[in-house]
């Protein structure tokens, strides 16, 4: 039995960290460029092998903390590439993961610790191998997801307005909402603490500021419903 699996085919599997942030600028994806060949000095996603003492959602947590220093951050299993020729090295299969975090707090970290660099979704450039394929996919999924989950909780500040929050969802869906409905519907959910502080930033009068009341957010990420932007 042993000797079973000797004339199987052996492929390297892959693990790839799609990382979306976002800010005042829009939505952002975390590159970094590759240092060895093939495609050496090209724009990537950041990436690494599985090891044999393994599992995946370990290795997606071990090359991220090794090419970024994140940790503790939200992250999702994406979808498998298994394209014959998509790596020219070896066969290669590659699982990709999609994380979501809040540039403001991980910026200056990033950049000048592990020279990774933001780019907006609408500005990056091309990426070796089937990498632009995933991060399509990964927006996709993200976009699904908004429809039917509160999404935030990992990409805004601590504080934030909710022009802030309609600004996030009007970049992940690429598409201008209407505020009245999007205040109205946010509200609904019961997930806001609003404050007594204000963002003397956005106008004369200023713009109060929320938190997400975490407990409230994390029992909705549960239920089942749909919010129909």
């Amino acid at each position: 039995m042993l000797n079973s699996y000797s004339s199987a085919d052996k492929v390297l599997l892959a693990v790839d960290c799609i990382i979306f942030g976002f800010d005042d600028e829009g939505l952002k994806i975390l590159l970094i460029k590759r240092d060895f060949e093939p495609e050496k000095g090209k724009w990537s996603l950041i990436g690494g092998f599985l090891k044999k003492e393994e599992v995946l959602d370990t290795a997606a947590i071990r090359i991220l903390d090794r090419y970024t220093g994140l940790q503790d951050i939200y992250m999702e299993q994406l979808y498998a590439y298994s394209e014959i020729n998509r790596d020219p090295v070896e066969r290669t299969i590659s699982v990709a993961y999609y994380a979501l975090i809040n540039i403001e707090n991980h910026n200056a970290e990033l950049t000048q610790n592990y020279h990774a660099q933001w780019f907006s979704i609408a500005q990056a450039p091309k990426l070796i191998f089937d990498h632009d394929s995933m991060v399509e996919h990964a927006i996709r999924r993200l976009r699904y997801r908004t429809s039917i989950k509160p999404v935030g909780f990992e990409l805004l500040p601590e504080k934030f307005s909710m022009r802030q929050l309609l600004e996030l969802y009007e970049a992940i869906l690429s598409k201008e909402l209407d505020k009245r409905n999007f205040i109205s519907k946010i509200n609904s959910l019961d997930i806001l603490i609003k404050l007594e502080e204000k963002d003397m930033m956005s106008s004369r009068k200023g713009s109060y500021l929320y938190t997400f009341d975490k407990e409230k957010y994390d029992a909705k990420l549960l239920d089942n419903f749909v919010l129909n932007l």
